[in-house]
């Protein structure tokens, strides 16, 4: 009975591991502007690591792999959104603007071929 139960568990935070990721590669994939695929890969990136290395730390038990694993999960939730941060701070130095919903003049759809120049 609490072997069927861990296994369960153990597919459950698997499958939110791997929702989570799979939203999170969707939004960097469609968002419009830096700063929001940042949000998005720190947030739901986090979640999805987080909740898959959880299900890992559950299949191995209390073995010496399962207490590194929870030390990577521990590494990854400070360093997701650091990195994220790192980067939107590092587009806004640089003066990448963010899109607002509310003006006209901002595209989504503006590509930027190879020299820089936008089309």
């Amino acid at each position: 009975m609490i072997e069927t139960v861990r296994f369960w568990s153990i597919v459950v935070l698997l499958g939110f591991g791997v929702l989570f990721t799979l939203v999170s590669t969707v939004g960097v994939i469609r968002l419009p502007d830096i700063y929001a695929r940042a949000h998005t890969a720190s947030q739901t990136d986090t979640l999805g690591a987080g909740f898959a290395l959880a299900g890992v730390a559950l299949a191995f038990g209390w073995q010496q792999a399962a207490v590194y694993t929870v030390l990577l999960l521990f590494f990854v939730f400070i360093t997701n959104p650091t990195a994220a941060h790192a980067i939107a701070r590092s587009a806004a130095e640089s003066g990448v603007e963010p899109l607002l919903a509310d003006d006209p003049d901002d595209e989504a759809d503006v590509t930027v071929d190879a020299g820089g120049e936008s089309r």
